[in-house]
């Protein structure tokens, strides 16, 4: 995979975020915003326009970028796909969270973020790629590709089952999770949702008509 520094800022961004809510801070509101969490695969800082690049034009990202934070000094100490998601889960450098390549095995035992946020009343769910393999632990519902995955008519395994849905993994990954926010979130418990996309942008692997 790319080096892709936006996998790092985010990491950072959920390892700041965590380390601020799951820790008690006198006189502040007893406040548990909704968290969705979007990753997108082989997707470098260039190719956003907040960054002042202008390779591409994206308003929605960039909007979210005005109205929240960005950052500008970030980088990754593993910028290979498996250990990247590995380290923004549980905040750790590979070394310590043991995934160092993408050939290893994957310690879900261990600490993560969305275990601290079930404790504190979160429901979490996971779908789309993330590349560790072995049952996802931390999430009420998961839902992800087997390894990198497929981009046409990919398997899933939902909470550990195998099942082929026909299309593209795009779609797919967007449809179900606007299903799970539609049908599955409990709207009495706040929320954690990792929205995390494999296939990069369009133009690079466009989906033929019809699919």
């Amino acid at each position: 995979m790319k080096l892709t520094y936006l996998k790092g800022l985010l990491s950072h961004l959920i390892t700041a975020w965590g380390l601020r809510c799951l820790c008690p801070i006198p006189g502040a509101l007893a406040q548990q915003p909704n968290i969705l969490f979007i990753m997108s695969d082989d997707h470098a800082y260039q190719a956003i326009s907040a960054y002042g690049h202008q390779l591409n034009h994206t308003p929605q990202i960039d909007r979210l970028a005005n109205e929240g934070a960005i950052f500008t000094r970030a980088c990754v100490s593993n910028a290979i796909c498996a250990p990247s998601r590995a380290a923004m889960l549980t905040g750790k450098h590979s070394f310590v969270n043991g995934k160092v390549d993408n050939v290893q095995p994957f310690n879900w035992d261990q600490n993560n973020f969305p275990k601290r946020l079930q404790k504190v009343g979160y429901q979490t769910a996971l779908i789309g790629k993330i590349h560790l393999d072995g049952l996802p632990q931390g999430f009420d519902y998961s839902m992800v590709l087997p390894g990198q995955g497929h981009y046409y008519n990919p398997d899933f395994l939902i909470n550990g089952e195998k099942k082929r849905v026909e299309g593209h993994c795009t779609e797919l990954i967007t449809k179900y999770t606007l299903k799970w926010l539609q049908e599955k979130r409990d709207p009495n418990k706040p929320f954690c949702l990792l929205y995390h996309q494999k296939a990069p942008p369009p133009q690079l692997a466009k989906p033929p008509p019809n699919t």
